[in-house]
């Protein structure tokens, strides 16, 4: 140790610690830098887990992002795996550090000192959770685990329906397992609003996954045969071979406690836009702090890989600049928040999301609109098209994109990209309709799906397009009316719905009610948009029905909407049309 050298130690690896590491040394050569890792590996593709367990990665060597020998030799970093810190001095600015293979403890100074702790995987506190064959997936050897228990496995239990309890649930039935997953709110994928989670909801069941919604898991027990019982808030029991516990995570702010510093409501630590914490010389970065959301603007845990990669060279950023070791001149960066921007793929359906949905705007008091949206992911005269189901939430003074969902086979993550592109930038929904991208039948269409829910939204707040409400579908006195042909509605329709074809719409004008408000239904929405375009220049009072049956059948999901699937039929045709 060189003590003219200015000292950065980072406590924690993986996205947010390593990232803050080599930032600091692209920056500056002068200072030393020192990571500490409680695990034996320091960075590596945690997301990757379930696959690995899946065996889509065949070979663990692939889940290593980098190792202590490429740290020290390309960046001059010296990493110390398996080497936990255990506590913080802020006075002397030192931390007391435990060599976890020898046993041995010493002191380490620090000038400036990051904390890249993570989060721990929540364990329930339930009668029996430690039995023997409960999992909980967080690191390598804890895929090592499951992956060997699945060989010999016949039924797996998930506990919890978020991204990586329906990641878990693919490959575990991948690998031939019969798959129980327990959820308990009435919905797989929380960061979604219901009618758009149930379509994942439906792949799952599609694929032989059992799903037990509003159900959540009272204990566990040793049943005779050595396989596991588990007990449900209902009180049933399941039997199971071996359980994933996947409820989430919580921040690991043991060592940020005990040394004082502050923490949020939502137990993580409090940063600025700096990452640094309420100590001058300590910063925090990744899925131990508390971050902004940037539409809402309140608190939120996001435990995401890509904010944490941006804390981590932000923080870097502002310890060079405040230590002042640099030979060239440093400029500070700002971590201002986060939309929430996340993927994740079921049994070939992809489920994507930015910003808050329905249920965060509404806790945070921020009043919206919304769209749906059903257009192909490519030009639909092209082989292959497949539909993207899109849901738009836009600020309803003034056109502001609050947030987007989507699911389909193609062409999602992209659509959601974008979205998220233009939310960073403050855009509008009126942006959306001039966003000029790219075009070749394979890829896209004329009209993006982007600029298509651009348009729906931007022809509401005109005045051009006035949209119903689903959630008074049921009780509405407004008339039913479905455009689509005979033979669609024979096959299947909303109750009490009165078929008007579009294309003989103009020759029944007479037979619509002049005097009571007309609410118009098709197969995705956009020949409802027609006839409403026809009978409002009639003098009509008309409202549409956004994303026509295709939404509807996404509300049954929900599941209290007073109906059930066969009331209006499968539907299948899910075109722009």
């Amino acid at each position: 140790m060189n003590p003219a050298k200015k000292r950065i130690l980072i406590v924690g690896g993986v996205a947010g610690g390593a990232t803050c590491a080599a930032r600091a040394r692209r920056l500056c050569e002068r200072c030393e830098i020192v990571v500490f890792e409680k695990g034996p590996y320091v960075s590596f593709a945690n997301c990757g887990l379930p696959y690995f367990v899946g065996d889509v990665i065949e070979s663990e060597a692939n889940l290593l992002v980098a190792n202590p020998d490429t740290f020290k030799h390309r960046f001059n970093i010296d990493v110390h795996t398996e080497t936990e810190v255990t506590r913080i001095d802020r006075q002397s600015k030192s931390v007391e550090v435990l060599d976890l293979k020898t046993g041995i403890r010493r002191r380490e100074p620090y000038d400036a000192l990051v904390l890249a702790t993570g989060a721990q995987p929540v364990r329930p506190d339930l009668p029996g959770i430690d039995l023997p064959g409960i999992f909980m997936l967080r690191t390598i050897p804890d895929s090592r685990k499951i992956k060997a228990a699945a060989a010999q496995a016949r039924r797996a239990l998930i506990l919890g329906g978020g991204f990586i309890g329906l990641e878990m649930a693919e490959n575990l039935v991948r690998l031939g397992l019969e798959v129980t997953l327990l959820e308990l709110a009435d919905q797989v994928l929380p960061p979604l609003d219901p009618e758009m989670a149930g379509y994942a909801a439906d792949r799952l069941r599609a694929n032989g996954v059992h799903l037990c919604l509003g159900e959540g898991a009272a204990g566990f027990e040793r049943l005779p045969d050595n396989t596991l019982g588990a007990h449900t808030s209902r009180g049933t029991m399941l039997n199971t071979d071996l359980v994933i516990v996947a409820i989430g995570v919580r921040p690991d702010t043991a060592l940020a406690r005990a040394a004082g510093l502050e923490l949020g409501a939502l137990g993580g630590i409090r940063v600025d836009e700096s990452m640094r914490t309420d100590d001058p010389s300590i910063w925090a970065v990744g899925d131990v702090v508390e971050v902004k959301n940037l539409i809402t603007r309140e608190w939120q845990l996001v435990p995401l890989a890509g904010p944490a990669n941006r804390q981590g060279r932000v923080a870097a950023t502002a310890i060079i600049h405040q230590l002042n070791c640099s030979a060239d001149p440093i400029y500070p960066l700002a971590f201002e928040g986060v939309l929430g921007t996340a993927v994740c793929e079921v049994f070939g359906l992809t489920v994507a999301c930015t910003g808050p949905s329905e249920t965060l705007l509404r806790r945070a008091g921020q009043g919206y609109e919304k769209v749906y949206l059903h257009p192909g992911h490519h030009a639909s005269y092209f082989p292959g098209a497949k539909p993207i189901h899109i849901k738009l939430l836009f600020a309803k003074t003034d056109g502001r994109i609050l947030g987007a969902q989507a699911v389909g086979e193609a062409g999602v993550a992209r659509r959601i990209d974008v979205i998220a592109t233009a939310m960073m930038q403050g855009a509008r929904v009126f942006d959306l309709e001039e966003l000029e991208l790219c075009y070749a039948p394979q890829f896209g269409a004329a009209k993006d799906p982007v600029n298509l829910v651009g348009m729906v939204a931007g022809n509401h707040l005109r005045g051009d397009l006035p949209l119903a409400d689903w959630g008074e579908l049921e009780n509405t006195k407004a008339l039913l009316v479905d455009v689509r042909s005979e033979a669609e509605y024979t096959g299947g329709h909303f109750p009490n719905a009165q078929n008007f074809p579009l294309d003989t719409l103009r020759d029944r004008l007479q037979d619509l009610p002049q005097d009571r408000e007309i609410w118009l239904m098709c197969g995705v929405g956009q020949r409802a948009y027609y006839a409403y375009r026809l009978l409002q220049q009639y003098g009509l009072r008309v409202k549409v029905l956004s994303g026509g049956m295709q939404t509807y059948q996404a509300w049954l999901q929900t599941g209290d909407r007073g109906s059930t699937r066969s009331d209006v039929g499968e539907y299948s045709n899910a075109r722009p049309i």
